[in-house]
């Protein structure tokens, strides 16, 4: 009986094991998991048995007093826990989000100027005309420098849903979307670091780009040792979290340093890889059960061989992506979206008042209404222009209806409201406006795909 048990065990846990990587690998996971993080950080920040204690902990203070007496210096600086995951946790994201734009630059999507023009025009569009609107409801007010906030695409969101949508949607529209926010997201990326950094510590600034001269030199010179690389990225993030420049811009900085080039070339990868098959695979010389201790050794060379046979760049972005997508965005999701609710105010997105202007409106339709136009509008005009072509075997309406997705600005958007606003209510309401305005670009750009489909279907 207890064999039978221990047998039923085993075979559930390989089961729930095989559906556990079948649903990480799946491109809308980390959509899945961001979303019941946000509705978690909902329930601390409101429940009366959690708020206090999630707040008291969002609010613990993380600096490290070193020196003695009088003489303390305070490292790092002002640091608490919700600091500490908005500029720290994510500068890896930000990084990995750098290796992405690199690799499509040189090697995707964005490689050519013939693949790029067409999505980086989008973005462009998508950008400038939901940072219109918001401005447009918000001129005037301690609201306006939020103009930053509705501009971003959340690429997992997006592109999640997309894949859940299958062939319904043309793969070339998938490409352009996928490409579009990447565009989008270099884009956000210089928003953040000219208009939401602090007093510039030139100082600080400066031996960073020292540092990151040299680290370029070191690319140069062909060094393909990681340590090399990551050392001086901790290094220049901490100048850059004392410069006043966002400190999570030196992950984009330092991830465009990484070289792509691998430590081995193709022929001595071949070369290596058949001695030691060689060494492996020779029966006379062992006779033990496979692998015994010395074939193992050389199994761990070609290990090492393989990985050092592929550039450090490519290996970085493959190994921090699912951190980065079930670990970091969701803890930052914990942290930022438990906007605590006093009333149904919130959800008015009309409310408004001297010191709040129309924060949820120009989110709301800077998101919904902004990013679609701008999208269509930028990739409609730079068609008919001639300066670049309808993604293949994709209709307007279907490029409208997937615009309509790039309306969803989770992540980054509410990144860029934590650094927009000082005053929690305009951050809260900020935040409420984000994930009104993303879920309904979600709604309707996935009605408007599963309409054009079927139309398209029944001809």
């Amino acid at each position: 009986m207890r064999l039978f048990s221990m047998y039923s065990w085993n075979r559930e846990r390989h089961v729930l094991s095989a559906y556990s990587y079948k649903f990480l690998g799946a491109p809308w996971a980390g959509g899945v998991v961001l979303l019941v993080c946000v509705a978690v950080a909902m329930l601390l920040a409101n429940l009366p048995l959690t708020a206090e204690i999630y707040h008291n902990l969002l609010h613990t203070n993380l600096s490290l007093n070193i020196g003695y007496g009088d003489h303390q210096w305070v490292f790092p600086k002002e640091m608490t826990l919700e600091k500490a995951i908005n500029d720290g946790l994510m500068v890896i994201f930000f990084f990995t989000v750098g290796l992405e734009i690199k690799r499509e630059i040189l090697f995707g999507q964005l490689s050519s100027l013939k693949k790029a023009l067409l999505p980086v025009i989008a973005a462009l569009g998508g950008m400038l005309a939901p940072a219109l609107i918001f401005t447009l409801f918000n001129a005037g007010t301690p609201a306006a420098p939020g103009w930053g906030i509705p501009t971003a695409t959340d690429i997992a969101f997006a592109v999640g849903i997309l894949s859940m949508l299958g062939d319904r949607v043309p793969v070339s529209l998938k490409v352009f979307l996928t490409a579009l926010a990447i565009a989008d997201d270099l884009g956000a990326i210089v928003v953040i670091a000219l208009f939401y950094g602090g007093t510039i510590e030139w100082g600080c600034l400066l031996i960073a780009l020292l540092i990151m001269l040299f680290v370029y030199w070191e690319n140069r010179m062909g060094e393909t040792r990681q340590m090399y690389y990551l050392v001086p990225a901790i290094i220049v993030w901490s100048l850059f979290y004392y410069s006043g420049v966002h400190s999570t811009i030196s992950g984009v900085a330092m991830a465009m340093l990484i070289p792509m080039k691998p430590r081995f070339s193709k022929e001595y990868f071949r070369h290596k890889c058949v001695r030691l098959t060689e060494e492996v695979m020779d029966g006379t010389k062992y006779q033990e059960d496979f692998p015994n201790p010395e074939q193992r050794y050389y199994l761990r060379r070609i290990g090492r061989l393989a990985n050092d046979s592929v550039g450090m760049s490519y290996r970085l972005e493959h190994r921090l992506s699912p951190y980065v997508t079930f670990i970091i965005m969701p803890i930052f999701a914990l942290a930022n979206a438990g906007v605590v609710i006093n009333s149904t105010e919130y959800f008015d997105l009309f409310q408004h008042g001297a010191e709040f202007g129309y924060v949820g409106l120009g989110v709301f339709f800077g998101l919904v209404l902004g990013k679609p136009l701008g999208i269509f509008g930028a990739s409609f005009l730079a068609v008919k222009a001639g300066l670049a072509e309808k993604p293949e075997g994709a209709t307007w309406k279907m490029l409208l209806a997937v615009a309509c997705l790039g309306g969803i600005g989770f992540t980054m958007s509410i990144f860029v409201d934590t650094l927009a606003f000082d005053l929690p209510e305009l951050i809260d309401r900020g935040k409420i406006a984000i994930l009104m305005g993303s879920c309904a670009a979600a709604l309707l750009g996935s009605s408007l795909i599963l309409l054009f489909s079927k139309k398209q279907a029944t001809r």
